[in-house]
């Protein structure tokens, strides 16, 4: 048998971690780069080749808030938080159904929320406009919530049923035997086991929410507009404005990338239940 050159066993695992990290920073780069040009002057911007070295300002972020930002981001947290709200609260007792209690015409019922998934949004937005605009829905924050909660609500049942089929069968039926209801089983023994999984959904829910644009371009104009809406306003005739867009999208993007930050951990949980057994 020939002998194996020392030190082969460490190439492996260095050259794996060294491409594992030229990836990390070419999907990194863009959010960088955006960063970076946020805290340019404009004329900055546009330099070629690109300035590496500048003096950071904030003009672009205090340009932005001025152009009306503000109502906007809270147009966009209202619809994400409260659409997010209503997809759990009807995912979670769904999923339970579907995988915990299961009847005739379980399969059927998926199909049906996956079959939802199908349509593409283009061909229902017309119908979508005029039922709008007949009951006063039309540049409304309301008529978001609803669109982004049937959007929402197929992916959610999907994934929560995932996470339901983890539960044991035998923590049920030892509350059952306690005199445990319904939502007694669901508040205080299935909850807290799938409740990484929850939050996983819920974070999904408001990523989708959040950078929705189809549906809040074509129903919104000045009242309902959201974040998506305010961002195309940099694109004019008159070309591209690459730093106070910059500084834009840094503003829109911050409040999904805190929440993601601070429940990477519940989202990490839910995400690999039920890949290890």
């Amino acid at each position: 048998m020939s002998a194996k050159p020392i030190g082969s066993k460490k190439f492996g695992p260095i050259s794996l971690t060294a491409a594992t990290w030229v990836l990390a920073i070419l999907f990194v780069f863009p959010l960088l780069w955006m960063v970076i040009t946020a805290f340019k002057q404009e004329s900055d911007a546009y330099t070629d080749p690109p300035k590496l070295f500048f003096t950071p300002t904030l003009d672009q972020f205090r340009g932005v808030i001025d152009r009306g930002f503000l109502p906007y981001l809270a147009n966009s947290a209202f619809v994400t938080v409260i659409s997010t709200l209503v997809v759990v609260l009807l995912a979670v007792p769904a999923a339970y159904a579907l995988s915990l209690a299961p009847v005739k015409g379980t399969s059927r019922a998926l199909g049906f929320f996956l079959s939802t998934k199908m349509l593409p949004v283009v061909a229902a937005i017309i119908p979508l406009y005029i039922i709008s605009q007949d009951t006063a829905l039309l540049d409304n924050v309301w008529a978001l919530i609803i669109l982004y909660t049937a959007m929402n609500l197929p992916l959610a049942i999907w994934m929560m049923r995932s996470f339901f089929l983890e539960v044991p069968h035998e923590m049920i039926e030892a509350g059952r035997i306690d005199g445990a209801n319904l939502p007694t089983l669901l508040r205080k023994i299935i909850a807290p086991v799938v409740a990484p999984g929850i939050a996983a959904t819920a974070l999904i829910c408001v990523i989708f929410s959040w950078t929705e644009f189809f549906y809040s371009v074509n129903l919104t104009a000045a009242r309902a507009g959201t974040v998506p809406v305010f961002l195309v306003g940099f694109i004019t005739s008159e070309g591209l404005y690459w730093a106070q867009l910059s500084a834009a999208a840094l503003l829109a993007s911050l409040p999904v990338m805190l929440v993601g930050w601070f429940a990477q951990n519940h989202l990490v949980r839910g995400l690999s239940m039920g890949a290890v057994k």
